[in-house]
Order: C-alpha cells, then structure tokens, then sequence
C-alpha cells in the first residue's frame, strides 16, 4: 500500500508529523509496510517557516520538494496543481492524505481526484461560514472532493451531515475501539466520515514535555513566566485588509497597554504592516518566527494569548491559557463556549475560563485512527 502525503505550510508540517510515526510504528509491527511519499510543496519557503519544523519535529526529508514558493492564491494553488500532478502521476499512490485548509491542501486534492486517486482530508469539515475567507473555500472545496473525511470534533461532523453527507462511522461520535466498515468501498459518491478527534492533540501532548527540556526562548528575550502576552497574526483575511489590521492594531494597543506582548511575525504580516499608518505601541515586542518547541514554551508560561491562528487558539486551551481570537468568527466553536476563548469583538475584559476541559478533541491518538482506518480501507480494496 502506498500513501502520498502533501504539505506545505507550517500547521500542516505538525499535523503530519504524528502521522508519520504512527505509519512507522504499524510498518514495525506488521509484515506488510506501507509506503509513505512525502511531498513538500513550497508554499512555506521561509527557512524559519519550514525547514525548522521538519528538523524538530523529527520529519524526514521529503521525498518531493515542488519549490511552488509565494504568489497570488490562483498562481500558488494552480501550481501546486500541477506539480503534484507529476508526483502522482510517477508515483501512483492508493491514497493521498492533505491536511487542514492551505493552498496545498486544495491543491494536493485537485490534483488527486481528477487522477481519480482517493483523497482523504485530515481537518474535515471545520467552518467558518465566512467565504472571504480563501480558507474556509479552500475546505470546503477538499472536503467535497475527499473519499474519506477525518473530522476532528462532532461539531466537524454535523457540518457535513448538513452539507449532505450521510455515510458517517458511528453516528458521528468519536471513535474508540476497531472501525466495522461493513464492505465500505471507497469513492467521493460514497465518501466516508469519521470523528478520530484531533490530530494536533496528539502533538501538544508531548510537545510541552519536550519543551521544557530544550526551548530556550524564555531566556533568549528576557522573559519571566506568566507575565507577558503572545500575539501572532497571519491570516488574509487580516493582513491583506488595511483597515482590518489597523483595526486589530488599535485593539492590541488598547487591551494590552502596561503588558509585554512578544510577536513572533510571519513574514507576510511584516511585508503588511510596512504598507499601513498604524503602528504597534512599544510594548508589543516583534521578533522572528519562531520553533515549534520554543513557541509552545512561550506560549504555556504567558499569561493571555493574540491569535489569528486555528491551531495556536486550540493549543492555548489544552496548555489552559485565555485566548482572545482575532477574527469575527471561528471554526473552533468547542473553545469559545468552554469559556477559554473569546472572539475580540467580543471581548470586555478579562476572562476567567471554567476550571474543567471538555474532551472535545479525542484522546491522543488520533493519528493511529488515521492511519489504522486507511489501511483497513485501501489495503482490503486493493485485495
């Protein structure tokens, strides 16, 4: 059996990288391995961007680097078409795995399905409800053209029931034991929808024990724990509005005033706020992208999280530091009706979140779900 699997931005690396060992560790235990093509596409060029990751994260070098770089969104994603295009095309994988709602992830899916080669999406069915937003198109575009959809929470699920999909493994409900798929053959008319709950669980949940022993970030900028703020910001749908930014920047101002925020900025943020009037106050602290290991033990000892990000809003809540989102809205409804995250138009001042944490996200093990489901399903098919 042979996999292929594209990524190409940040979140997407850390979603992969539990995966990955989850591959490794069934290929130990049985007789049969499969096959893990791994495909970079560049969309993340940045040596701070990319390269860091696959080095901390453990990841091997991929097997593909497209070098697609940066560009409009119909540029990059027309590329990224096309380059995994050839891949497949060489390569001829059972399976193509794509992960949450980049460029490549759409990409990736195009390029599989019209080769008829199944697609299975790991982040399915999150919404926004925002079509501005070239994420929430890029999702949803994926999903409807995914074989096997891997949701992340029953929220995830109910979304797609509501967008017509109806064959889902265990009414929706997150699963626990051995997947019963009753002849289930896979094709996008037939697509198949499963709550493995989420895979970046599996990675906060040993990132902080690595953390502690290696990030040295506190010390690199002076830092004393819980008493400063993170910000990041990197979304389109913020850094390409003028007005949208400056907003959220008179917001930061405002609400953090007599607090160090430390910003770790993407570059296309810093490309962005050279082009507006408004500026950050001089308590907000820019700094350079940062590791994954060095940025979770940034964010476990602060005090209060600023994000844009899907990924950082979750991460905040299972490190259970308060998270204010800035955006109108968000996927990761599960958050803000714990009480542990707050949309900032929303925002009135200090919340104090509920003491307990739901078990919204699965258990850990997601990425054995993953891959414990696929093989059941494309090794069988091929038989």
């Amino acid at each position: 059996m042979k996999v292929a699997h594209v990524v190409g931005a940040r979140p997407q690396f850390i979603k992969y990288a539990p995966v990955s060992r989850a591959i490794h560790r069934m290929n130990e235990m049985c007789g049969s391995p499969m096959e893990n093509i791994l495909i970079h596409t560049g969309q993340h060029y940045d040596y701070a961007m990319s390269a860091i990751f696959f080095r901390e994260l453990g990841i091997r070098n991929p097997d593909y680097h497209l070098g697609v770089g940066s560009g409009t969104h119909g540029i990059q994603t027309g590329l990224i078409l096309q380059r995994v295009e050839e891949v497949l095309s060489r390569e001829r994988p059972d399976v193509i795995v794509v992960y949450g709602d980049a460029n490549s992830t759409l990409g990736g899916a195009l390029a599989a399905v019209k080769m008829h080669i199944p697609v299975a999406h790991v982040e399915a069915g999150l919404r926004s409800f925002n079509k501005n937003m070239p994420e929430e198109i890029n999702r949803v575009l994926t999903d409807h053209a995914s074989t096997v959809l891997f949701c992340p929470t029953e929220v995830a699920v109910r979304n797609l029931r509501a967008e017509g999909f109806a064959r889902v493994v265990n009414e929706g409900t997150f699963i626990t034991d051995t997947l019963q798929l009753d002849g289930y053959k896979p094709e996008p008319s037939n697509a198949l929808v499963v709550n493995v709950g989420d895979v970046m669980y599996d990675v906060i949940l040993s990132a902080v024990e690595t953390a502690k022993e290696t990030a040295t970030i506190l010390k690199d900028q002076g830092l004393e724990g819980k008493t400063y703020y993170v910000l990041t910001l990197h979304r389109a749908e913020n850094t390409d509005d003028n007005e949208r930014i400056e907003r959220v920047i008179a917001f930061v101002n405002d609400m953090s005033q007599g607090t160090t925020v430390i910003f770790p900025v993407h570059p296309r943020t810093r490309k962005a706020l050279t082009q507006i009037r408004s500026k950050f106050a001089g308590n907000v602290k820019m700094i350079e992208p940062l590791g994954y290991f060095n940025m979770v033990w940034l964010v476990s000892n602060s005090v209060l999280v600023l994000t844009d990000s899907g990924g950082l809003q979750k991460e905040a809540y299972w490190l259970r530091v308060p998270c204010i989102t800035l955006r109108e809205e968000t996927e990761w409804v599960e958050t803000v009706r714990s009480g542990w995250n707050v949309l900032y138009g929303d925002y009135h001042g200090p919340h104090l979140p509920s003491s307990s944490h739901g078990a919204f996200y699965g258990d850990g093990k997601t990425a054995e779900k993953i891959i414990t489901t696929l093989n059941e399903i494309f090794n069988r098919e091929r038989t």
